[in-house]
């Protein structure tokens, strides 16, 4: 059981014993670390102030995504981390990331990221990276009729044509609840609602372990430990200064991200399409089709707000709609079209220097260099013009500029402090398992007077993961029989197969429970299971995290969200405050999720 009818054993457990690991934060990348630690053999606690996965790691673009634009900015490293992680990925995970090939249109104007060869050059060299050397999944060209007969809504002024490579979608909640419960099953105690207030320390000055808060009882405990690991994101720096002990000089430089969605008929898009803005601006954008919708985004602005709750903006919005509009000018898209939104912090790196398992970002290359100095030299001599020089330099510069948050690296960091706390940071989601293996080397040489062996995490799979994945489609076509056996439809036995893999069955085995009022049966056997063995507290972290109502199937979500309400406050014996403060916390959830106040101000 992981539910919150264990909570409270789980945090007396908390304060009964000394583990050999605490973990602050529980997104993607405490989620993986928790992961291996248990597997490994250590005493675990990780702990989470909100929801698994409430912050950065529920808002990313939801691909585990190879980032074939950081070759442009000579990440190359990273580009291959990342490339060969999304492999493992699918082995550990199959159910959770799917295979969805991209197209990459080509646009003639200033400050494209990409021209026809240089696509086609990236691609290839993305692909061996990744280790495709033919077959369905290779990288090929398209001309601009071919895009426009699967796209007849984009742009057709200045396309060139284009380039289709493989990338995959992803649930980016999903895969840090599936790697917390694996973590859970082998031991690990998670709790989440808990913040931490304090790093301790023992009378030499190194790290004991911590104080923190349960943000539900008001109930302070201390939780002492050996090891102690900051995996808190873009709240980092927050977490580094409850060390009295440390420099709290700031490491993270945040950038918000922003993600619309609208229904799959205002939009039509085949598959992933990616593209420059058209803005000159350095950025690319994804538009994505998921479900009946398609979302798209992403900005890339940099973020002083308040990090608990960053909230989609006016600006931010027109950002999307004028690029979108531009790029597909017969869908008009306006805010009223958007049915769901997302904000989320990225947790990038500030100084982008060396990493252990990432990138050294290089200002300018070696070859652009060389071009910008025989260019001076040939001006000097009369050989070049002013504008042909300035047009060598521009050119080199496109590998932007340090002060532009799209051209920060995404690479990672491990740093131990004097008083022993470690810091993992940076890094994206699609490398989280190899920020992990980093981190746990560190980790098991650190705890030498134990005798820990590192799990191989590249094949030890998460929660749910259970199954074949070289069949994955074939495998979860089996689980979803046996649902149908059960008496579910073909279609509601495939949603259930799909979003919980090889624990399906478990969420089948619920079905003699029977449905809860106002819900059908499998959205009963679902939300039964995220609160029995997901620890989910609130409806919040059922409709948008657990499973993806909120953001991709809102039409359903308004049908089904006061009925949700009633079954948790049944189940968990809520007394009518909590019912009250629950609903009204989703309700603002809905709002903001839905842009409601935005719409109000519209002319």
């Amino acid at each position: 059981m992981f539910s919150f009818r264990e909570r409270s054993k789980m945090i007396q457990n908390l304060e009964d014993q000394t583990f050999d690991l605490v973990i602050i934060g529980g997104g993607i990348t405490g989620a993986g670390v928790a992961l291996q630690a248990a597997a490994s053999g250590l005493s675990v606690a990780l702990v989470e102030m909100q929801d698994f996965a409430e912050g950065t790691s529920s808002r990313s673009t939801k691909l585990v995504h190879g980032g074939l634009r950081y070759l442009k900015t000579f990440d190359v490293e990273v580009v291959a981390d990342t490339v060969s992680e999304r492999a493992i990925i699918q082995s550990v995970a199959p159910h959770i990331p799917k295979a969805d090939p991209m197209i990459l249109p080509i646009f003639d104007e200033p400050g494209s990221t990409f021209n026809m060869f240089s696509v086609k050059v990236a691609m290839d060299l993305y692909d061996h990276l990744a280790g495709i050397t033919g077959g369905k999944y290779a990288n090929y060209m398209l001309s601009k009729e071919e895009i426009l007969e699967r796209e007849p809504q984009l742009e057709s002024e200045g396309l060139l044509g284009g380039g289709v490579y493989l990338d995959y979608r992803n649930n980016d909640a999903r895969l840090v609840i599936e790697n917390i419960k694996r973590a859970v099953e082998d031991g690990a105690i998670a709790v989440s609602r808990m913040k931490v207030e304090e790093i301790d320390h023992d009378e030499q000055g190194k790290v004991s372990g911590v104080k923190a808060k349960d943000l539900l009882s008001d109930q302070t405990i201390t939780i002492k430990s050996r090891l102690v690991i900051n995996t808190a994101g873009p709240w980092s720096d927050f977490v580094n200064k409850l060390d009295d002990k440390i420099d709290h000089k700031p490491h993270m430089r945040p950038t918000k991200g922003v993600h619309l969605v609208v229904d799959g008929e205002k939009l039509k898009v085949p598959q992933p399409t990616y593209f420059d803005t058209g803005e000159n601006d350095g950025r690319m954008i994804f538009v994505i089709p998921r479900e009946s919708k398609t979302y798209f985004g992403t900005t890339d602005t940099d973020y002083q707000g308040d990090f608990n709750h960053p909230t989609v903006e006016q600006e931010d919005v027109d950002y999307l709609l004028k690029i979108v509009n531009l790029r597909y000018p017969e869908a008009n898209l306006t805010i009223n079209d958007i049915e769901a939104a997302w904000a989320g912090l990225r947790p990038l790196i500030s100084n982008a220097g060396g990493d252990y398992n990432g990138t050294k970002k290089e200002k300018i290359s070696d070859e652009n260099f060389e071009k910008i100095i025989r260019a001076a030299g040939d001006y000097a001599n009369g050989k070049q013009s002013r504008p042909e020089v300035e047009k060598t330099i521009s050119d080199a510069a496109k590998e932007e500029p340090k002060d532009n948050p799209s051209a920060v690296s995404r690479g990672s960091d491990l740093t131990i402090a004097k008083d022993g706390l470690l810091i993992l940071s940076g890094g994206k989601l699609t490398d989280y398992r190899l920020m992990a293996t980093g981190a746990m080397k560190k980790i098991i040489s650190l705890l030498s007077d134990s005798n820990f062996k590192l799990i191989d995490s590249e094949n030890y799979p998460v929660s749910g993961g259970e199954i074949d994945p070289k069949n994955v489609d074939e495998e979860l076509a089996k689980i979803a029989k046996k649902g149908e056996e059960q008496g579910l439809s073909a279609e509601d036995a495939k949603f259930l197969a799909e979003l919980y893999g090889s624990n399906a069955e478990k969420v089948f085995a619920l079905k003699d429970q029977g449905p809860f009022e106002g819900l059908s049966l499998a959205e009963s056997m679902s939300l039964r299971y995220a609160m029995e063995a997901e620890m989910t507290l609130t409806p919040v972290d059922y409709l948008l995290r657990r499973t993806n109502y909120m953001l991709f199937i809102s039409h359903r979500l308004m049908e089904i969200k006061d009925a949700v309400v009633d079954a948790m406050a049944d189940y968990f014996d809520w007394e009518a405050e909590t019912k009250k403060s629950y609903q009204s916390q989703l309700e603002q959830q809905i709002k903001e999720t839905q842009l409601t106040d935005l719409k109000k101000h519209q002319i």
